[in-house]
C-alpha cells in the first residue's frame, strides 16, 4: 500500500511535468480543495493509477495482435487511450487532441517506468 502511495505521488509530479511541458495538456487546478493546487496533481494521479490497473491491461490484451504487428509502437495508442479516459472521468486534465494524447502518453509511460524504478530500490 505505500508503494502504491509513493508511486501516486512521483506520478503526481510527472503530470506536473507534462502538463508544463506540453501545451495541449492543461491540468486545472482547484485551489479551493483540500490540498490545493498540489492535491489536483494528486487526484489525477490516483485516477490515471486505477484507469491504468483497471482498463490497462483489458486494453492491452484486446489490441494485443496490433501491437506484435507493430513491434510494440501501439502501446503508444494504448497509453494515449489511458490518457483520454482519464481525461474523460476528471473535468480538471484536458487532452487537446489525438497527437497530444499519444506524445503525453509517451511521457507518461517513461515516467511511469521511472517511478517503478524508484519505488521498486526503495
Amino acid at each position: 500500500m505505500l508503494r502504491f502511495l509513493i508511486k501516486v505521488v512521483l506520478m503526481a509530479g510527472v503530470f506536473y511535468g507534462v502538463a508544463y511541458l506540453l501545451p495541449g495538456i492543461e491540468v486545472l487546478p482547484n485551489p479551493d480543495g483540500p490540498l490545493g493546487r498540489p492535491g489536483t496533481y494528486l487526484w489525477i494521479a490516483l485516477i490515471f493509477a486505477v484507469v491504468n490497473a483497471v482498463v490497462g491491461p483489458v486494453l492491452r490484451l484486446l489490441s494485443l495482435p496490433f501491437v506484435l504487428l507493430t513491434l510494440g509502437l501501439f502501446l503508444l495508442v494504448v497509453n494515449a487511450a489511458l490518457l483520454g479516459i482519464t481525461a474523460a472521468i476528471t473535468d480538471r486534465l484536458q487532452v487537446a487532441g489525438f497527437g497530444t494524447a499519444v506524445l503525453g502518453g509517451l511521457l507518461l509511460a517513461i515516467g511511469n517506468w521511472i517511478a517503478d524504478q524508484l519505488v521498486e530500490r526503495g
